[in-house]
């Protein structure tokens, strides 16, 4: 089954730590994530700029923005635009979880989230850093195991 998932996302799942904006965005999020990190699978993700899976649990969604602040639909818009392009995706276009995650592993560097993630309220806990690092060491193993 098709997940959709904003550009900013497919770093957050690597980061993930059960925090979220209400219980029912955790629980949401949690099932995401779990299928993210799940080897054993591997399904369609269209890559978008905007509303996604995650966020139609989210207590900041708007009808047709997030609404969190005045400024927050600017901001994760740019953030979704920032990973995309910094992936070499394009918004709308449907991937292979798999060929997401090796993206995110050979393209993504946990200081790029300083840049990436630039305002995010989530990156001063470390968990995201930590996450990238963690994927980038996890398929530099799998890589020498080939």
């Amino acid at each position: 089954m098709k997940k959709i998932l904003r550009g900013h996302h497919l770093l957050c799942t690597h980061g993930f730590k059960g925090m979220g904006y209400s219980p029912e965005f955790v629980d949401v999020m949690t099932e995401i994530v779990e299928g993210i990190r799940n080897d054993e699978t591997d399904f369609p993700i269209q890559v978008v700029q905007g509303f996604d899976d995650a966020c139609q649990a989210c207590p900041h969604r708007g009808k047709t923005e997030c609404v969190k602040s005045a400024d927050s639909n600017e901001h994760v818009l740019s953030m979704d635009e920032k990973v995309i392009s910094h992936l070499g995706l394009s918004a709308g276009a449907i991937y292979l979880k798999s060929e997401l995650v090796q993206k995110t592993a050979e393209k993504v560097s946990p200081d790029d989230l300083d840049y990436l993630c630039e305002g995010c309220s989530w990156l001063e806990y470390g968990v995201c850093k930590d996450g990238i690092k963690d994927l980038g060491e996890k398929m530099s193993m799998i890589e020498e195991w080939k």
